[in-house]
């Protein structure tokens, strides 16, 4: 699921949720507390939530410094891992505005008490309990969602149908000769990019093993040999490549065969090179 589906559907069962169980609340309560039990089920929820998401933000940290190392050892993981990162904190981010509205409940409900057989109170207290059951499956969801084993493989599956959607005729086209366009291409990069690898490297201080071909063409358009059209479609042909080989199931559209040809012909003709 998407982070914006993941957030209607809570959103959804949120107010679904407190709907009913004010309007049970308020005509027939099932359970009736009195002050003490109040004051300790609600201040209990927030430390509960409160110890959960510092839990579930320290865990995510740790696990995004793992997917950096991992994208920095093969840069053919950089669209996969990035749109990882991408997806990850939006939906921790709605966890965490859900998580201080619960909270935010939780002391409107302790605050207001003292209002003996208040509607108001009554509504609150549901609304409180609602968004804590919510904020739990929510958490739970981006927790399973983080660990999942195949995570890469499903987000490459994803990067590939955004750049490359097959129609609705299902029309395929020679994987072989997409692939032998990309490694010309490829080949073209590394080879006129190896004079701005090499200053990149003298510049920064710092040694890397390979530049990634993304940023290859992000030198060439720097140095006015491409526009930006040209490296767009560059960019989009590396990221269809590299959701590919990373689990993403190995085939091309008869449009995108096409346009790795002319993609490379315009390259070919931007450097001056014979293909």
């Amino acid at each position: 699921m998407s982070p914006s589906y993941i957030v209607f559907l809570s959103l959804v069962l949120l107010i679904f949720i407190s709907l009913i169980t004010s309007f049970i609340g308020l005509k027939t309560p099932l359970l009736i507390l009195n002050e003490n039990q109040i004051l300790y089920l609600y201040s209990t929820s927030a430390q509960v939530l409160a110890g959960v998401y510092g839990l579930t933000l320290t865990g995510f940290i740790f696990f995004r410094n793992e997917l950096s190392r991992e994208e920095l050892e093969d840069d053919t993981l950089t669209e996969a891992v990035e749109s990882l990162k991408n997806r990850y904190f939006k939906i921790l981010m709605f966890i965490t505005i859900l998580s201080i509205f619960t909270l935010l409940m939780s002391n409107l409900v302790i605050s207001s008490e003292s209002k003996k057989n208040s509607p108001l109170t009554a509504i609150t207290m549901n609304i409180g309990q609602s968004s804590f059951v919510v904020n739990l499956l929510v958490i739970a969801y981006f927790i399973f969602d983080v660990i999942s084993p195949k995570r890469i493989e499903k987000e490459s599956k994803s990067i590939q149908q955004k750049v490359d959607p097959l129609p609705a005729d299902d029309v395929r086209g020679s994987l072989e000769d997409f692939l032998t366009n990309y490694n010309t291409l490829e080949y073209i990069l590394q080879k006129y990019g190896q004079a701005y690898q090499s200053e990149f490297e003298n510049s920064s201080g710092r040694t890397r093993r390979r530049i990634s071909n993304v940023r290859l063409a992000e030198f060439i358009l720097r140095a006015e040999k491409i526009d930006y059209r040209l490296f767009e479609e560059i960019k989009n042909l590396v990221t269809l490549r590299n959701s590919i080989i990373h689990g993403a199931e190995p085939v091309v559209s008869e449009n995108m065969v096409a346009a790795s040809k002319v993609i490379l012909q315009k390259l070919a003709e931007a450097l001056n090179v014979g293909i």
